[in-house]
């Protein structure tokens, strides 16, 4: 499968994900944690294997219960997140970033308080990026991603997080040329 399909495969099984979900019957989701929108901002810098590339994304996601999309049994801590975002490098030159990925959150919802929602999150998605490092082969990639953060909660409010992630992009060996690109990502956000 060339690495336009299989881009084009992804964008769209994530694309389609939202719709499902927006059109689930809430009435058989007794003990579902309700659907979620947000925006948030991510800083980002490269540290291997160069550490001077520093980029900005801003995304807008979906969050939804994790059971309500796969359909299946799962603990009521476990939400999926679906989120796409676009953004550029601010160093060393202006280069064009975008993605869209997906990710399992599950909230420790034993050692929340009433004011911070710890969580850890993992996932994929694709990732353009209008810059390359020596080796990297190709602009379009994948873009696997493992964080932790937390939520402040508010009662008379949606709320807002805050998140660190490490994220990585290589296209996969789909290309000879496979130098990943790994960074650390600050996340900070809010829901709608």
């Amino acid at each position: 499968m060339s690495i336009s399909r299989l881009t084009m495969l992804l964008l769209l099984l994530t694309g389609c994900m939202i719709p499902a979900v927006a059109s689930g019957d809430e009435a058989s989701g007794a003990g579902r944690a309700p659907d979620r929108y947000g925006v948030s901002f991510d800083l980002a810098n490269t540290y291997d294997p160069v550490d001077d590339i520093t980029f900005g994304i801003i995304k807008v996601f979906g969050l939804f219960d994790y059971g309500k999309v796969w359909r299946q049994d799962r603990p009521k801590e476990l939400c999926f997140k679906v989120e796409g975002g676009l953004g550029s490098t601010f160093r060393p030159e202006i280069r064009t970033v975008a993605s869209v990925g997906m990710l399992a959150l599950y909230y420790f919802d034993r050692i929340a308080t009433p004011r911070f929602r710890p969580y850890l999150e993992a996932g994929i998605g694709v990732i353009y990026t209008d810059f390359k490092v020596e080796g990297q082969g190709l602009r379009f990639n994948f873009n696997p991603q493992l964080g932790i953060g937390t939520e402040f909660v508010q009662k008379d409010g949606p709320g807002s997080f805050i998140a660190v992630r490490l994220h990585h992009i290589s296209n996969g060996h789909l290309y000879h040329e496979n130098r990943g690109v790994n960074t650390v990502l600050l996340q900070v956000g809010r829901y709608f």
